[in-house]
């Protein structure tokens, strides 16, 4: 009986300490820690943007150390650098423009922390800086921009159009590759002549700027206004009506991005085609972190699913965007 209790409480034991241990291994256990460098909140889309990655942490319980760069590259190349130096295991940032980003992402490198592109690409000839790009085909956001616009054309049978484009960021990728897109999709239709294009830095202040500057110079000329994003389109069209025109009417407009103020716009016909460019890349993002801590491979490159809202459609089933 003596010998039985005794077995009965070297059991007893064991499993308590096998519980104990279990559970001071998983206190131990470390969680995935993410620095990311946000480019600024200088649009809509970029709060939203923010907002989603910070939402899809929580869900994913993954820590975030997170820095706003508020437009200025020094600030974002002194996040990462902050990243390295808190021994993060993924680095996850916003290029503002494509160039002057190998020295810092050398040091990331060394350091064995992978880094993921959010939004824009960078530019460069060294190998193995970044693992991969999460974020919209900015090419093909453009290049659907020219299609709707040539079917605009062909529909209200005009024999030629004049275009000003406001454009991104200088040197940024999603202004590149728009461009690039929207130039390519036009280039065989004698019918489109592009009398300017300027930049507008993506703000909002800019795009009334440079409306006014356009206005100014080309006047009732001016047949189609593409814009890069809607905060520029949404600077823009006040000065438009200031002048006399009716936005979407006396001057076929085309923006990107989607946002719930724009959106309103486009239901009003003042706006007659936005194409998505959604800032819903949080899940995406840290799926794509798990999978670098756990040293599974990834992607090169990742894009979410976007559409063309316009007035082909029935606007008004358009459902609520979230930013």
């Amino acid at each position: 009986m003596k010998r039985f209790f005794l077995m009965l409480f070297i059991a007893f034991a064991v499993t308590c300490f096998s519980a104990c241990g279990k559970e001071s291994d998983e206190k131990d256990e470390p969680g995935l820690l993410l620095g990311f460098s946000q480019i600024g909140s200088e649009s809509a889309w970029r709060i939203g943007n923010t907002q989603d990655i910070e939402d899809a942490a929580e869900k994913s319980g993954i820590n975030l150390m997170f820095e706003n760069a508020n437009q200025k590259q020094e600030n974002q190349i002194a996040a990462i650098r902050k990243f390295i130096a808190y021994k993060v295991d993924v680095i996850a940032f916003s290029p503002i423009v494509e160039d002057g980003w190998d020295n810092v992402l050398e040091e990331a490198k060394d350091a064995g922390i992978p880094v993921i592109l959010v939004d824009r690409d960078i530019s460069t000839d060294k190998k193995g800086l970044t693992t991969c790009l999460i974020g919209a085909d900015f090419y093909h956001e453009g290049y659907m921009a020219g299609e709707y616009l040539i079917r605009k054309v062909d529909g209200l049978g005009l024999e030629y159009v004049n275009i000003v484009e406001i454009t991104g960021t200088v040197n940024s990728t999603p202004m590149r590759q728009r461009q690039a897109g929207f130039m390519d999709a036009i280039s065989g239709d004698t019918r489109m002549t592009v009398l300017e294009s300027i930049d507008g830095d993506f703000l909002k202040s800019r795009g009334a700027e440079n409306m006014r500057y356009l206005l100014q110079t080309y006047g009732d000329t001016i047949d189609v206004f593409f814009s890069h994003n809607d905060e520029m389109t949404l600077g823009a069209i006040p000065e438009i009506e200031k002048a006399g025109f009716v936005p979407g009417k006396d001057m076929i407009i085309i923006s990107i991005d989607g946002g719930q103020e724009a959106i309103d716009v486009l239901k009003q016909g003042k706006i007659n085609c936005i194409v998505e460019c959604t800032p819903k890349l949080g899940k995406l993002l840290m799926e794509t972190a798990l999978k670098l801590k756990n040293g599974e491979s990834v992607m090169d490159t990742i894009h979410p699913e976007e559409q063309v809202f316009s007035d082909e459609m029935d606007t008004s089933q358009i459902a609520p965007r979230g930013y």
